[in-house]
């Protein structure tokens, strides 16, 4: 049973990646490509609430600038400024 439960877990997880959409387009014109954040960050829960993925709840203005522009300011990656993400 246990090995059924582990493999369904694992069977869901690799589902939810291999479906989500690739360009994620976003209020005032950002875009993203959601398999490139994947592979890169490689914890889901970096962005969502769960490993599962889905609808970041509460997200919006103040949330992305913390998470996204926080994330690419710490790494020295990707847009960090206005115009480099509103197109």
């Amino acid at each position: 049973m246990k090995k059924t439960v582990i493999a369904l877990f694992a069977l869901a997880a690799f589902a939810g990646t291999a479906f989500a959409a690739d360009v994620i387009e976003m209020k005032k014109g950002v875009k993203f490509t959601h398999k490139a954040h994947q592979e890169s960050l490689k914890d889901c829960t970096k962005c969502h609430t769960t490993a599962a993925g889905g609808k970041i709840e509460g997200f919006g203005k103040d949330m992305a600038h913390k998470t996204c522009k926080g994330c690419h300011s710490e790494g020295k990656k990707g847009p960090t400024s206005c115009k480099e993400c509103h197109k």
